[in-house]
């Protein structure tokens, strides 16, 4: 893992929902980065008397925080996770509105010039305008930074600022101010979009299985349903016949063996049924599935078409849970690769990995009972099965398996 990479690992987590939630909130954040840099430009090239830039480090040092505050307030409402701030959006633009009547102030008493004021008052609206978009519905603050803005820029027009510098503070606004509540409302809308896919990535997955319990559950219905009232009704009649001391009440029972023997017979074949897979249906479903879920899968099935049934249903379970998985817990993956080749040794090698996986699950905690009834499957088949934990959350899986299947060799 290259050195950048690990330190985007570092700051943003393992979990791609959350990595990319604290890039976006970092990045709106930043904004009020500049626009305390901009403060400090604007508070070292005027001319204004002492007391007067104090009163606007101090309103600007204050609209600074408010705005960081805000950003991160507002985002947890816009995902859903707290109420609208409407005290705090109020305080930010109290402030906004004191410090646009300090700069008319300054520029009315002469301290400062249209020149200084058209920069000030641009600079101010712009970083605003972001914060309420979040905070808010998107017709309140919308109309909220629509209104402050109207009202600045009348004020600066009503104290007298003509020319060059009220053409930049009305032109640079109307283009500044809607571009940055842009930016803010779609960075804020990407975090919640990126969220939304994350939860329906679990819930697909969770779907998948309860619709093969589903399957499974109408198959042993269907199997179980007809028989079991045919051995009710026949053992009734042969109550019935043995109180009369009637002997076809042996018969009847010698029938209800006979289901229940059926019974059995057809319940191994839909449980062997269901154990067995096809590997080239679960290597396609695999890839359509992940590609589905924005993880390109890439494939390499060399030898699978020539194993043994038995070898490619129990690497069909495999490629299926670890297809699972992949969707539960590897949130940040980028890519997937399946490989399945032979080895010198005469065995079969299948290889799975991905790159999203997080350092717990990757180093089998959490991971449920899925990896254990796979090594039970592959046991059957002297096979094994092992996980290793990478750099950089990359999760491989390795299943080993014997070419021939153990009976077939003993035959």
């Amino acid at each position: 893992m290259t050195s950048v990479q690990h330190w985007v690992e570092r700051f943003g987590g393992a979990n791609g929902p959350a990595r990319y939630r604290r890039y976006a909130l970092g990045s709106i954040t930043s904004f009020a980065v500049f626009e305390a840099a901009l403060w400090v430009f604007w508070l070292v090239g005027s001319e204004a008397d002492g007391l007067s830039l104090t009163v606007v480090a101090v309103l600007a040092a204050a609209h600074v925080w408010l705005q960081i505050v805000l950003c991160r307030v507002g985002m947890r409402h816009y995902l859903g996770l707290v109420r609208r701030p409407y005290p705090l959006v109020g305080l930010y633009t109290g402030v906004t509105v004191v410090t646009v009547a300090v700069g008319c102030r300054l520029e009315a008493s002469g301290r400062i010039d249209g020149g200084d004021l058209a920069p000030y008052v641009l600079w101010l609206l712009m970083f605003y305008s972001g914060p309420p978009l979040l905070a808010l519905s998107l017709r309140g603050g919308a109309l909220l930074v629509a209104t402050v803005a109207a009202a600045t820029l009348i004020a600066v027009a009503a104290i007298g600022v003509r020319g060059e510098s009220l053409a930049l503070a009305v032109g640079a606004s109307a283009f500044m101010v809607p571009f940055t509540a842009l930016a803010y409302r779609t960075t804020g809308w990407s975090v919640h979009l990126v969220d939304e896919l994350a939860a329906a990535r679990v819930t697909q997955a969770r779907l998948a299985v309860a619709e093969e319990r589903l399957r499974f559950g109408r198959d042993l219905h269907d199997v179980l349903g007809r028989n079991l009232a045919v051995v009710a009704l026949k053992s009734e009649l042969a109550v019935q016949l043995a109180r009369r001391g009637k002997p076809e009440a042996v018969d009847q029972m010698v029938e209800v063996q006979r289901i229940a023997q059926d019974s059995q017979r057809e319940i191994r074949s839909v449980v062997r049924g269901y154990r067995m897979v096809d590997l080239h249906t679960e290597l396609a479903g695999a890839r359509s599935v992940l590609d589905a879920a924005g993880i390109p899968c890439r494939i390499e099935d060399g030898p699978a078409a020539r194993l043994p049934a038995e070898i490619q249903s129990a690497l069909g379970w495999v490629v299926r849970e670890a297809t699972t998985n992949v969707l539960r817990h590897a949130q940040g993956a980028t890519r997937c690769e399946v490989s399945l080749r032979d080895s010198t040794d005469g065995t079969i090698v299948l290889v799975i990995e991905n790159d999203g996986t997080d350092e717990g699950v990757a180093a089998g905690q959490g991971a449920g009972s899925g990896l254990a009834g796979l090594r039970e499957r592959l046991v059957e088949l002297n096979g094994t099965l092992t996980t290793q934990a990478r750099p950089g959350g990359v999760f491989r899986l390795t299943v080993t398996v014997p070419a021939t299947v153990p009976w077939e060799e003993e035959a």
